[in-house]
């Protein structure tokens, strides 16, 4: 136990098929992508090309091998297609006998350790997810493994984006809603990399969620779970977000409708910050009419929900005077003190460098209004860690260099060296070649 409570961090596990044998190997997981020291005694599991062939060990040293011919077949502690309650449940686990047999590690992400895999059982995992054979636990863990490693320059992106697209016909909340979470840190790690890819990028999301947005629809389903409803209004925000044409115009329509009537149907609260989204992405400084709708929506209502929801929005304008003066809305008697924070947090990227100027004009104010509370803090992390330059990371640093408090001086830690680990990916990523074609190729495939 010494091995997990008294070392920082956690490992990961590489994976590497030689012949019949599995070979193991661990090391300290760094999102930097440093090289990391130390061992734990790592709990091992793995099922081999089903949930019913499965292996328990405990790895203690930095290698270690597992003969794959030695695993058998037993319904003991088995999950099979009978136990599955997601959309794969009708799957048959006999066609995985057509194909070479997938390896998944730390099955139903039960222990604390990333996998990196090589790559021919990535293919053969990316294979079993497109086929059905893997839970959502599972899925979730393949997936969010490979952003981390990806994120931390230890697999291209390219890799990753493979990845993602034998997502295509997911359902379950859980994994869905970690697809749409990598999708934004993706889609602005591109735009600052490959600017001209930042539009593929976006296509080849849209198409990946074509399926689901179908399914969920627009409007509440009867009998249908919470998990749902969020997602339907997750999805919806990065069609949004991400310009999707169709669903901007039906946005505006709905939008419309109900600022001629605040009771109707067509826009209900799981979608509505969807739609003040979609309003912003309208909003320039010639033609204010979506922002002043919003505001005029903002003084209206008493909901404390309705106003975070607007709060989250007016920022959203790829126009940085239009986000300028939200900005400045956030700071007015208008907002109350612990709701400013969602105006900042829901910035575009367009406008970071605004809201840094904007945060740079107003520190005095903020910290006199805010002090070293959590709220000072807050700030901080959402105005400067969105950055991914190291020019901009020395920026930073200068900034608070005179600045500096007790009580941020960790936030403004974080916040330097995340903009400094994202710098390195935009690098790596540019690094990497065949990426623009490869997203070119994405955006036309239609699932």
């Amino acid at each position: 136990m010494d091995s997990w409570t008294k070392k920082r961090g956690y490992p990961v596990i590489f994976a590497k098929l030689e012949g019949t044998k599995l070979e193991l190997e661990q090391s300290q997981y760094l999102s930097s992508g440093k090289l990391g020291e130390g061992l734990w005694v790592t709990p091992i599991t793995l099922c081999y090309g089903s949930y019913n062939a499965r292996k328990n060990l405990l790895l203690r040293e930095i290698h270690g091998s597992i003969n794959l011919s030695e695993i058998t077949h037993s319904k003991k502690d088995s999950i099979g297609p009978s136990d599955r309650s997601d959309q794969y449940s009708t799957m048959e686990l006999k066609d995985a006998g057509t194909q070479p047999n997938w390896i998944k590690l730390n099955v139903e992400q039960t222990a604390f350790y990333r996998v990196q895999y090589d790559d021919e059982l990535a293919k053969r995992l990316r294979s079993a997810i497109a086929a059905g054979f893997l839970d959502a636990p599972d899925r979730f863990g393949i997936l969010d493994d490979m952003y981390a490693l990806c994120s931390a320059c230890k697999q291209p992106l390219s890799a990753l984006l493979s990845l993602m697209g034998v997502y295509h016909r997911e359902i379950d909340y859980s994994v869905l809603s970690c697809l749409i979470d990598i999708a934004y840190k993706v889609s602005s790690v591109v735009s600052d990399a490959i600017p001209q890819s930042a539009a593929d990028f976006k296509s080849f999301t849209i198409n990946l969620l074509h399926f689901e947005a179908e399914n969920l629809g627009w409007e509440p389903i009867p009998g249908e779970s919470h998990l749902n409803a969020m997602l339907r209004g997750q999805i919806l925000e990065l069609l949004a977000h991400f310009g999707h044409e169709k669903a901007k115009v039906e946005f505006i329509r709905r939008f419309n409708a109900f600022l001629n009537d605040r009771s109707t149907a067509l826009l209900p609260t799981d979608i509505r910050k969807a739609a003040y989204i979609a309003v912003m992405q309208n909003a320039t400084n010639s033609d204010k009419s979506g922002y002043d709708s919003l505001l005029r929506i903002f003084r209206e209502t008493d909901l404390s929900q309705e106003k975070v929801r607007i709060l989250s929005s007016i920022a959203s304008s790829p126009d940085s005077s239009i986000v300028r003066e939200a900005l400045d809305f956030s700071l007015s008697s208008e907002v109350r003190n612990q709701d400013a924070l969602f105006v900042l947090r829901g910035i575009s990227r367009e406008a970071r460098e605004t809201a840094w100027l904007w945060f740079k004009e107003n520190w005095e104010f903020i910290w006199k209004n805010w002090g070293s509370g959590a709220m000072t803090a807050r700030f901080i992390a959402a105005v400067a860690s969105p950055f991914s330059s190291e020019k901009k990371a020395d920026e930073i640093q200068g900034f608070f260099s005179t600045r500096l408090q007790p009580s941020i001086e960790r936030t403004v830690n974080q916040s330097i060296e995340q903009v400094r680990i994202r710098a390195q990916w935009v690098k790596h990523v540019q690094q990497q070649n065949g990426l623009v074609e490869l997203l070119k190729e994405l955006a036309r495939q239609k699932h």
